[in-house]
């Protein structure tokens, strides 16, 4: 199933973590160009720094959305501390909520229900806090379908690194040829459960390496990237935004995809390739994503 081009984040391409307690690197983010940008109370955030990375939320996220980026958090799970997160950064009203370690349903059941009692708390329109989940273990990603669809705010989900591999018992390599398998599943169970598929961040500091992972990613059909390196961020906005050539050729599709519907044939052909209806509705939601971040940029600029 096509993710929707009404999905609130089907253009977000980009989601950066930020360790939640520095300040600077948090007002800084901005400058990365990240569509997201994601305080991160997990791995990023020392226990010891949590409690002042919640009371800095407000201001970061306020901050964060006057530049024209969306802002979200990332909590740990309810079995830790992840109802002390909640609490406190729901009054900076974040327009996306990640958890960490979700493996169940009844997980992202429970983080819906707790979000909704916010809501109401601190007068946020209902339903408007989004979910995404972050699959992090092989008992998550089997489970994706099934999570994906635990709550109507669930319309992205992201899938872990390192936490991925060493739930496979796999060794950590630059190729990433550890986590092919489970990319390509969990982008396969995002797309039957209709909602953006975030792709697993890449956690070596070299840039040739976050091309190659990013290429894969995006050959294989992925549109948004995590990523943990700001340096990173410019790589996965470029591979993720149709080229001009992309663009082109796609105009051509379906150029020639209604000039043969009007003489009363089903198919037409393009530098070789047979165009029929599943590659001509590709190629007008390739247009329409051309356009949707045409639009986004537009907005950010001013």
């Amino acid at each position: 199933m096509a993710i929707s081009a009404d999905n609130p984040l089907a253009c977000c391409r980009s989601f950066l973590f930020i360790p939640g307690a520095d300040a600077s690197a948090l007002r800084d983010a901005v400058k990365t160009g990240a569509d997201v940008l994601v305080q991160e109370l997990e791995d990023f955030t020392p226990p010891s720094r949590r409690p002042q990375a919640r009371q800095i939320a407000v201001q970061v996220m306020t901050h964060w959305r006057e530049c024209g980026h969306c802002s979200a958090v990332r909590i740990n799970p309810f079995e830790t501390c992840g109802q002390e997160d909640l609490e406190a950064v729901m009054a900076a009203r974040p327009e996306i909520v990640m958890m960490s370690k979700v493996e169940s349903r009844a997980q992202v059941e429970e983080l819906h229900r707790r979000i909704g009692m916010l809501e109401s708390r601190y007068r946020i329109e209902p339903g408007s806090t989004l979910i995404v989940p972050n699959i992090e273990t092989a008992l998550g990603v089997v489970r994706a379908i099934e999570i994906a669809k635990a709550s109507p705010r669930v319309q992205a989900m992201l899938v872990a690194t390192e936490d991925m591999v060493s739930d496979l018992g796999a060794g950590r390599s630059r190729a990433g040829t550890e986590l092919f398998y489970a990319r390509s599943r969990f982008l396969l169970e995002c797309a039957a459960a209709g909602v953006l598929a975030i792709d697993s961040p890449y956690t070596f500091a070299d840039d040739a390496g976050a091309e190659a992972d990013m290429q894969f990613g995006q050959s294989i059909g992925y549109q948004a990237k995590g990523v943990v390196n700001p340096a990173h961020v410019a790589v996965a906005n470029r591979y993720l935004t149709p080229s001009l050539a992309a663009v082109a050729l796609a105009q051509r599709h379906i150029a020639a995809f209604e000039q043969a519907s009007r003489e009363g044939a089903a198919r037409a052909e393009v530098d070789g390739l047979v165009v029929e209806v599943p590659s001509y509705f590709q190629a007008k939601r390739l247009l329409g994503r051309h356009e949707q971040l045409n639009s986004m940029q537009a907005l950010r600029s001013h």
